[in-house]
Order: C-alpha cells, then sequence, then structure tokens
C-alpha cells in the first residue's frame, strides 16, 4: 500500500507519524524495549499531545530477531495467529550505551540509535550492514474518513508500518506462488489468496517472508492483509505494512540463501516428507470431461500397454454428482462400484486421489447437518453465510470449530476406509472477509489463514489413518505453515509456452518461501495444449518434485494430443525413476532443512552473479539442472555455472573454469539436463 505522493509528501487523506528518535531504552527480561515518540522530544512540553510507538526486540532463536511496532497496546486482537516455533532456553545478548542500544542473536545485531534520529542497523557478525529501518521508515498511518477534523471521529482507518533499506544490486525473492518477475523489485505486493490462475499479479498461495541475495530474509507476522512495497513507492526501500495498531516482523540471518529457508522454517514448520509413491506419476481424469469406471480403466490400459510408468489414478470433481459438491458420495450412475474399482486400481499397482474441497453445497446432504449443528461460517445475523459461486448455496465449513473438524473428517475417512489414499485439496482461496467464525476470529485474517486449517484438518486424518510419513495432499491454496502439509501444485494455468515459464516462475518463488514439494499441470489447465507445448511441458513435469496429467475439459493422456507424447513421457518417466534416489535425497534435505527440492539457481549459486536473476531454468535437487524448452523452434539459451559437468541423456562432459551461456537445440526425446560430477 503507498502511503506517499512521491518521496516527499503523504497522500491526500492520511496523517503520518513516523519514529523520530529512540526516546527511552530499556532491558526487561531479555527484550529490549524502545519508546519512540513521533517528534524529537527536546523539553517536558514536547511529550503533550504527542504519538509515541513502542518497538521491542527479541530472539525465539539464534540469528533470528523479532520486532514488534506498536501504537494503542488496548486495542483486541481476535486471531488467529500463526503457529510459531522458538528456543525457549536461548536468550539473546542485549548492550545499552548512551549512544546506542544492541540486542545480538547469533551472528545477527541489530544496533538502535539513541543520540540521533531514527535509525536501526541491522548487521552480521563482522560489522556488515545488512539492512537498516531510518528516517520516516517506522510510522504509524491513518486514513481518515474526516480529513478536517480526523481527531474526533472513530471510523478512521490505522496500519502499521515499516521499512527496510535495499542495498546497490541487491534483489528481493519470494513472497509465495507468484507468476509474475522472479525478481520482486518494482513491485506491488498484497498478502491476498485469490483464486486468480496463473496470468495475473494474484496467487493462490501468499507468503509474507521474503529474501534477499544480501545475506537476510523478513518474515512479517500477520495472517491477514500485509501489503508490500518492494522498491516501488521508495526504490531503495522494501515497505511492509498492515491494517491495525501493531505490526510484527521477524529479521532472519542466513548469511546463505539455504540457511535463511533453514531458519524460516524453524520458525514456521518444516514440509513433510510425502511417501515415495508420490514422486510417480499421477494421472487424472481431468475436470469437466466426460468419464466412468470404462474410460478410467481404458486411461490405464494405455498407459500400461505404451510402457508408461504410472503412480497415482485422480478422480476430479465429478466423481461426485454436479451440484452435490462436496458431499463425498461417489455417482452411482457412473460409479456403481466404487469400493471394486479402488480395489481394481490397487491391483494394477495404482494408488488412488480424489478432489475434495471445504465447500458444501445447498442440494448436499451434509448442508442441512452442517446447518443444524453450527458447522459452517456465518453471517453477523447467525444465518448460514452462503453463495452460488462455484456450487449453488454453497456454505463454507468452519474450521476454527473443533466439532466441525471433526465432523469433516469424518466423511473423509469412510472415503479412507474404502481405499482412497490421498486427497486434492482444492480451492480455500474464496473465504469471506465478513464471517463469523465459531472462536470470533477476525474475518479478514481468517481470509488467508483458512487454507492453513483446512489443509491441517486434512493431512491430520491422513496421518492418523496411514502413519506419519504415508499423508500425502494435492493442495491449491497456503498460507505461512502450509507447507508442513505437502504437495502443493501451482493452479490454473493456460495450455501455452508463456504460462509454462510463468508457472516455473511461481514454482521458484514458492520454493524460496519455504515450501519445499511443488507440483502443475502437465501441458497446462486450460484449453488443449499445441503438441510442441505438450512434450515440452512432460519434460518440463517429470524434471520436477511432483508430476500430473490435468487438465479442464480435455483429457492429459498422452496419445490424445500425439503418440510422440507417448514416446516423451514414457523416457522421461523413466528418466525420473532413474534419478529417484537423488530425489528422494533432495526429499529429505527438504523435511529436515526446508531447502526446496525444486531450487532456483541462485539458492544453489549464490555466489554466481549470472545466477542472481535465472528463472527460465532450476536445479532439481543439488546434483541436477535442467533447462526447459520455451519455444517452438525447439531453441534454448541457458547458462551453467562454473564445474564438471555431464549430459546425463547424451553422456556430454564439461569442465568449466567459470560459468557460460550456451544455445542450443534440442529434439523432443532431450533437453539441457546437466549433472554435476
Amino acid at each position: 500500500m503507498k502511503f506517499t505522493n512521491g518521496y516527499w509528501v503523504v497522500r491526500d487523506g492520511f496523517s503520518a507519524n513516523f519514529a523520530a528518535q529512540a526516546y527511552d531504552v530499556r532491558e526487561q527480561n531479555g527484550t529490549l524495549e524502545v519508546y519512540a515518540p513521533v517528534k524529537v522530544t527536546k523539553t517536558r512540553g514536547d511529550s503533550l499531545n504527542a504519538t509515541l510507538l513502542t518497538v521491542r526486540y527479541s530472539s525465539p532463536m539464534p540469528n533470528v530477531i523479532k520486532v514488534k511496532v506498536s501504537h494503542y497496546e488496548g486495542s483486541y486482537d481476535a486471531g488467529p495467529y500463526f503457529e510459531l516455533n522458538s528456543d525457549s532456553s536461548f536468550k539473546p545478548a542485549i548492550s545499552i550505551s548512551e549512544k546506542e542500544a544492541s540486542i545480538t542473536s547469533g551472528n545477527l545485531t541489530a544496533n538502535v540509535c539513541i543520540a540521533d534520529f531514527w535509525k536501526v542497523t541491522y548487521t552480521n557478525d563482522k560489522g556488515r550492514q545488512l539492512t537498516k529501518s531510518e528516517s520516516k521508515s517506522a510510522a504509524y498511518m491513518v486514513k481518515h474518513s474526516h480529513p478536517q477534523e480526523h481527531m474526533f471521529y472513530s471510523d478512521e482507518l490505522p496500519f502499521m508500518k515499516d521499512e527496510l533499506s535495499l542495498g546497490v544490486g541487491e534483489y528481493v525473492y519470494g513472497l509465495g506462488e507468484r507468476f509474475g518477475s522472479f525478481v520482486k523489485n518494482g513491485q506491488t505486493v498484497d498478502i491476498w489468496n485469490a483464486d486468480g490462475g496463473t496470468a495475473s499479479e494474484q496467487a493462490y498461495k501468499n507468503i509474507p517472508f521474503y529474501m534477499t541475495n544480501r545475506g537476510y530474509g523478513v518474515f512479517v507476522n500477520n495472517p491477514g492483509a500485509v501489503s508490500f512495497e518492494v522498491a516501488s513507492e521508495k526504490v531503495s526501500r522494501v515497505q511492509f505494512s498492515v491494517p491495525g495498531e501493531s505490526l510484527e516482523y521477524y529479521v532472519i540471518y542466513g548469511p546463505e540463501p539455504k540457511q535463511i529457508l533453514e531458519r524460516y522454517t524453524a520458525l514456521t514448520g518444516r514440509p513433510a516428507l510425502p511417501p515415495k509413491w508420490t514422486f510417480g506419476l499421477w494421472l487424472s481424469t481431468s475436470f469437466t470431461t466426460s468419464y466412468d469406471e470404462k474410460t478410467v480403466m481404458h486411461f490405464i490400459d494405455g498407459m500400461f500397454e505404451r510402457k508408461i510408468p504410472l503412480s497415482v489414478f485422480h478422480f476430479d470433481c465429478f466423481w461426485m454428482k454436479g451440484f452435490h459438491w462436496s458431499d463425498f458420495i461417489w455417482d452411482e450412475e457412473t460409479f456403481p462400484d466404487p469400493a471394486g474399482l479402488i480395489k481394481r486400481l490397487h491391483d494394477r499397482g495404482l494408488k488412488v486421489c480424489v478432489w475434495i474441497n471445504s465447500y458444501i453445497a445447498q442440494r448436499s446432504y451434509l448442508f442441512k447437518e452442517g446447518m443444524e449443528k453450527g458447522y459452517f461460517i456465518k453471517k453477523r445475523d447467525g444465518s448460514v453465510w452462503q453463495t452460488d459461486l462455484w456450487q449453488a448455496g454453497m456454505a463454507v465449513v468452519d474450521f476454527t470449530n473443533p466439532d466441525a473438524c471433526k465432523w469433516y473428517a469424518s466423511k473423509l475417512r469412510a472415503l479412507l476406509d474404502m481405499g482412497v489414499d490421498c486427497f486434492k485439496t482444492d480451492f480455500g482461496e474464496r473465504i469471506p472477509e465478513d464471517g463469523v467464525y465459531f472462536n470470533g476470529a477476525d474475518p479478514v485474517k481468517m481470509h488467508n489463514y483458512y487454507t492453513f486449517l483446512y489443509n491441517k484438518t486434512v493431512f491430520n486424518l491422513l496421518e492418523e489413518k496411514y502413519g506419519k510419513g504415508n499423508a500425502c495432499l494435492f493442495a491449491r491454496s497456503a498460507t505461512a505453515g502450509g507447507q508442513q502439509f505437502p504437495v502443493h501444485w501451482g493452479g490454473d494455468c493456460e495450455s501455452t509456452f508463456e504460462s509454462m515459464a510463468e508457472t516455473l516462475r511461481g514454482g521458484l518463488s514458492l520454493g524460496l518461501s519455504g515450501f519445499g514439494f511443488w507440483s502443475h499441470d502437465i501441458g497446462g489447465f486450460e484449453g488443449n495444449p499445441p503438441p510442441a507445448v505438450f512434450k515440452r511441458w512432460l519434460q518440463f513435469g517429470l524434471l520436477s518434485s511432483h508430476s500430473r496429467l490435468h487438465g479442464s475439459n480435455s483429457y492429459r493422456v498422452p496419445w490424445s494430443v500425439d503418440e510422440e507424447s507417448s514416446e516423451v513421457a514414457k523416457k522421461f518417466a523413466e528418466i525420473k525413476i532413474k534419478m529417484l534416489p537423488y530425489i528422494l535425497e533432495a526429499a529429505e534435505e527438504a523435511n529436515k532443512t526446508g531447502v526446496p527440492v525444486l531450487r532456483a539457481m541462485m539458492l544453489e549459486f549464490p555466489e554466481d552473479p549470472s545466477c542472481a536473476q535465472l528463472d527460465r531454468q532450476y536445479m532439481l535437487g543439488s546434483k541436477f539442472l535442467v533447462a526447459p524448452v520455451f519455444s517452438e523452434d525447439n531453441k534454448v539459451s541457458y547458462y551453467i555455472p562454473a564445474g564438471k559437468w555431464r549430459h546425463y541423456i547424451d553422456g556430454r562432459e564439461l569442465n568449466l573454469e567459470c560459468g557460460k551461456w550456451f544455445t542450443e537445440e534440442y529434439d523432443f526425446m532431450s533437453l539441457p539436463l546437466w549433472e554435476r560430477v
């Protein structure tokens, strides 16, 4: 959110209260407390009619400093709150002198200037400045409905903000699964989950965390609407703001990007380790296509006949009747023997996934039951919140109600008892911002946080049924901490090279936001992929952590495009099986450290400046460099860092003393796939 008109002037309708100085500083139980008036205080009279900000610095674990900036501390906060971890035995070092106060956590120090104007500098153990909050950074901002007499009206909208500086050549990454530019400099990013596809500034997975190539990351601890101005309002600063009377954020030191992710996921939760079978190829019915058991078995027979390795079969929405989503009852006209069908799929060596969501259509038998028991989000008048957007008259399950969670899980448990192995937890973004929740939670903050409770409920059920290490979701929406419930996929993309590239950018950004596992719809979701797009996307999809064939209104069995697609699918599914030991090593690393399986080049080669902006290639684990082909003419330009490399398909070897760019041409049976040796 922009509060200024240019650099100097505050926007019309706003008033600004910038921290001016550290007037009073003290230590309280391991916390550095700083009292910052918004004007320099020289006399006793300056303390009258004055706004005072309270800034507290503490540390939940080594190399992480928590900052909380508050105005009115009597304001009510109904939650929800991110589930964060801390090391209760760790105590930071705090010192206070005449000119400066500091708090040191591991190799990270926050230095608060006392002798002069407001300035907080974050340095590493060598004294190198990482970033700073300075003049006109920390502030209490107010939007006025009555600008001339704002002190006498209570309908003012308060915001808290802070800004951290960016150095020359400093790039910002992360902020969730974002499909625009990989480097976020110059962007306004609003943390607000939306069902916007992959071709807009909206995102399904908004994460209020970014990292930079200067050795640190920043996590804003607010599950609601966080707005980032990334070198946009002020080109040498990142501003982050939230509505309300307080702002809390964490500065996380690396210095290596992998260490930043390790510490961020230590704070917000590490990705669970998906079972081995999930890393194979998934085949879907697609969304609105016509299918029954005969169709399903025809697809599977076709895959087996063409010797395309297959691990999972997925039933999308219409395994249930239209207008009934979600009632979790198989459409008996299409699938008269679902238990028998699942057994037959298991006998073929396949796992079974079914589509679900947390929206209950009015025609579903669950609607009356959920309404009578109070299991849905409500309106302020106590009635059920409903909409016709997606399913007629649908309600939304209220996961802040423990009984509603048990009720929802009990309906899914019947499917697990039937033999279903995992669930695709679709949606979770279209959540009302004016709803009333069982636990009284703030509906604005619940808009993003809802997906955490939704996916946690389903994931916990799967772990209860199949045991830890054997649970897997295929989820679309997420917020911070959602990485604990893998796998996530990229949502609704178009069937074009451009959409394939934006999908990769989304995956790279999500990986730099703490998510270890990620997938996408091979060939694109919307439309019918041209053969060239489909075959190149097959390569990309089968060289991702998880691989799924899925579409909207057309099938995604490879031969539905052309027979060469079947050959490409077979070859790259076999390559993935051969590479699986390395991929599983990377998966275990993701589980232990938060470092993703599909990695941006800058994550694996932070010392190489040529890797800082690369977004059309990636590392699969630490060993394999993959450069998908995004062109009809089969040409691809890509960069290989210094080192010894061997082409995994054609066996060529390189020994590069320094990084080098290549422009090459590949047929559909190959692409740049280089192994570090």
